[in-house]
């Protein structure tokens, strides 16, 4: 059955506005939640970690007592946050009853996606006479040898995945596999297509990331982590529950934006899409066609009131987001998404209305935030009590706030 189409005039209308702050509030940015929901809010639409502690910043901003001592024990400890390789081969933290969701549910049913998903592999695939499934079965059967009771950085994991990879190959293959490649300085083309390998031994459950050491983010074997196997889920329920979970977050939405977000093209996420086929109704946000949960209709019609200012990381989820012009002005989105060394972003009474960056030297935190028009007295005073609470949870135990001449 397909989406309700013909529906006249009973197709529901929305504004802006009435869009923004049902996002803000399904992102949980209306009022910080207490401590204790931290891993529910988490599993919204789990939250991205790169740049590294971004997740923190982003929690920090919804969740009441947030530190980096309770993220650690949750995730090290506890083990009920977990962080893994997921939405557009990014690192992302998310509940570990929710690891069926963003890991089987990302994971594309055909090898033609998975090869999209991890675009850049197939040169090397073509090069080797070699198909993504098998490089990723080569991979998978020798990661239990190297990997079994160690932690090991990307770099390592891939440098021994290879050389133990090498000896199953041909001839010709071990030629191609150990010769240097495209991808890094000296780096062999073996160690580059095990390091696209890795990205879909994440989705598939057999490895996770442990918590960082240094400035390294170690790969360890998932079910020796946790002590056991993720549960088994049908790939259509799992898939079912990634994309109604996007839609309660970032509804109303469109395929090319889901897929967007997932990291696809838009012409492959049937297998998610038409799985809720008879839930999504459609509806006019000024004048585009979008869908959204019918669950979801009253909240959007009626949305909570967005009020508050919040410092946003980089990648924040709620500015992950990829109908960018609903929450930011067009003339202001290369300031926002940068190519390299995007800013975070200020979200003040559901509006974003600057960026933010920081500097460190040591326990000093300098924040420069730069309005994209001139920002009041009084928000400039609320913006440095938020960046105390940012401040606090990079370790600074000094703070100094500069606006940009843009923002006084």
């Amino acid at each position: 059955m397909a989406p309700h189409e013909d529906i006249g005039d009973s197709v529901v209308r929305v504004g802006r506005g009435e869009v923004i702050a049902f996002r803000l509030h399904a992102h949980h940015l209306t009022e910080r939640r207490p401590a204790d929901e931290l891993r529910s809010v988490a599993g919204a639409c789990a939250v991205q970690n790169s740049p590294p502690g971004s997740a923190l910043l982003a929690l920090g901003a919804r969740v009441e007592g947030v530190t980096q001592g309770r993220i650690d024990h949750l995730e090290g400890e506890a083990k009920s946050l977990l962080q893994t390789w997921c939405m557009r081969g990014s690192p992302f933290y998310f509940p570990t009853v929710d690891a069926p969701v963003f890991t089987t549910g990302v994971l594309p049913a055909t090898e033609t996606v998975r090869m999209h998903l991890i675009l850049g592999v197939e040169h090397a695939l073509h090069a080797l006479d070699m198909s993504l499934d098998e490089a990723v079965e080569h991979t998978a059967e020798q990661i239990g040898a190297v990997l079994s009771g160690r932690q090991l950085a990307i770099n390592e994991l891939g440098e021994a995945l290879a050389e133990r990879i090498t000896g199953t190959l041909s001839p010709a293959q071990r030629t191609t596999w150990q010769a240097i490649g495209p991808y890094g300085t000296n780096q062999p083309l073996g160690e580059a297509v095990v390091h696209f390998c890795l990205r879909i031994l994440t989705l598939r459950g057999i490895v996770c990331l442990a918590p960082r050491s240094g400035n390294k983010a170690p790969f360890v074997l998932l079910e020796e982590w946790l002590g056991h196997p993720l549960p088994e889920v049908e790939p259509e329920h799992a898939r079912a529950d990634l994309l109604r979970r996007y839609l309660h977050c970032y509804g109303p939405s469109t395929r090319p934006d889901f897929a967007a977000w997932l990291g696809v093209y838009t012409g492959d996420v049937d297998p998610w899409w038409s799985l809720l086929d008879d839930e999504l109704v459609p509806v006019d946000v000024d004048g585009r066609r979008t869908w959204a949960l019918a669950e979801d209709l009253d909240t959007l019609q009626s949305p909570p009131e967005a009020r508050g200012v919040r410092l946003l990381p980089p990648r924040d989820p709620y500015t992950q987001m990829r109908d960018r012009t609903t929450i930011v002005d067009k003339q202001h989105h290369r300031e926002v998404w940068t190519t390299v060394g995007e800013p975070g972003t200020v979200l003040a009474d559901s509006r974003i209305v600057g960026t933010w960056r920081p500097r460190k030297s040591g326990h000093k935190l300098t924040l420069t935030v730069k309005g994209f028009q001139p920002l009041s007295t009084e928000l400039q005073n609320t913006l440095c009590e938020q960046a105390e609470h940012v401040a606090e949870l990079r370790g600074a135990s000094t703070l100094q706030v500069e606006f940009d001449d843009a923002a006084r």
